[in-house]
């Protein structure tokens, strides 16, 4: 299949052909454990020719094009220039020295979020345009912040969906170490837009009390399913099929993925900016999508996040982002 030319997966696809785009985002200003992840798009890349592409649910999917826009070199500049900042007020916070103690803090934080909102700018313009065009969508990252801008561009197209996200982590915090768009607020963030009608959590293992409490004031607007939940239910006989399609029931008719690969087995990607033991597998993951699909319900879009940069990694979430594109190409015509 194809020689390698430098285009994604090594296929003969151009925008105007591509029936999905991809959006690389190089950004982990806000990472708080380990970095990196900035170069994940670009790992990505690299490691998606080595794929065989012959798909068990779709196996002509590639003939409906995927096209990777050029990674930005100027988001990546701008990601390097402000890590230090964000650097200075995790290390404030570690101190107990918060940015309302230092006017030095103060101007690095407000320099950060400036920047995190520059990048969530320009990933909504590329979704909308992509959008206008009847393309689909899936970002790529980078940390888990970066899909929020896709979101804010979905939701002024469809009146109503849900987000089924994978995760280790919650994401629920309000504005985490000072951060208005932390990686660690992606979901808190995304609950702001009243077009998302349900989140839907899958595979979660540490998770603040804040967040069980925002969780569990939801009325339901938030199920969370923990990893420990889980596997409890496998260890008593359920089948993870029939976790599955319980999982679905609670999503609405349009549905966005949103993977943060720590939401695998470490085993998977292990250079991941916040690894957790525990996690599902890939057939698991893939398992709970195809019953998405199965269930008549509609794939609107979609992110892989927090993939480190290294060549294992990224020949694991190329595989990912291939399977979620043949699904995404499954479920009928979405305009």
């Amino acid at each position: 299949m194809g020689a390698v030319n430098g285009n994604l997966f090594g296929f003969p696809h151009d925008y105007a052909h591509a029936g999905t785009v991809v959006i690389g985002v190089p950004w982990d200003v806000t990472t708080s454990y380990q970095d990196g992840t900035c170069q994940g798009p670009g790992a990505i890349l690299r490691a998606s020719p080595q794929l065989d592409f012959y798909d068990f649910d779709n196996p002509e999917a590639w003939r409906q094009g995927i096209y990777m826009l050029p990674v930005p070199a100027w988001l990546m500049d701008e990601n390097q220039r402000l890590r230090p900042d964000a650097i200075a007020v995790i290390h404030g916070a570690e101190q107990g020295i918060s940015p309302a103690d230092s006017p030095d803090l103060t101007a690095a934080l407000e320099r950060v979020n400036q920047g995190c909102q520059t990048m969530s700018h320009w990933v909504s313009q590329q979704t909308q345009a992509a959008l206008q065009h009847q393309k689909k969508i899936i970002i790529i990252g980078g940390d888990h912040s970066v899909p929020l801008g896709g979101l804010k561009a979905l939701a002024q197209r469809y009146l109503s969906f849900g987000i089924l996200h994978l995760d280790a982590h919650s994401d629920l915090r309000n504005a985490y170490e000072g951060f208005q768009e932390s990686h660690a607020s992606i979901m808190f963030n995304a609950l702001q837009l009243p077009q998302i009608s349900k989140l839907v959590q899958v595979g979660i293992r540490d998770v603040s009390h804040g967040e069980m409490a925002l969780i569990q004031g939801s009325d339901g607007r938030i199920v969370t399913y923990l990893d420990t939940q889980l596997k409890q239910a496998a260890y008593g006989g359920q089948s993870w099929l029939h976790q599955c399609q319980t999982i679905v029931r609670n999503l609405p008719k349009q549905v966005y993925i949103s993977c943060d690969v720590d939401g695998l087995d470490p085993k998977l990607c292990p250079h991941t900016g916040t690894p957790v033991p525990g996690g599902l597998n890939l057939e698991e993951v893939y398992c709970l999508w195809r019953e998405v699909v199965r269930s008549g319900r509609r794939i609107i879009g979609g992110d892989i996040c927090e993939t480190g940069n290294h060549e294992w990694d990224g020949n694991v979430s190329a595989r990912i982002l291939y399977k979620l594109f043949s699904l995404m190409n499954l479920d009928g015509d979405d305009k």
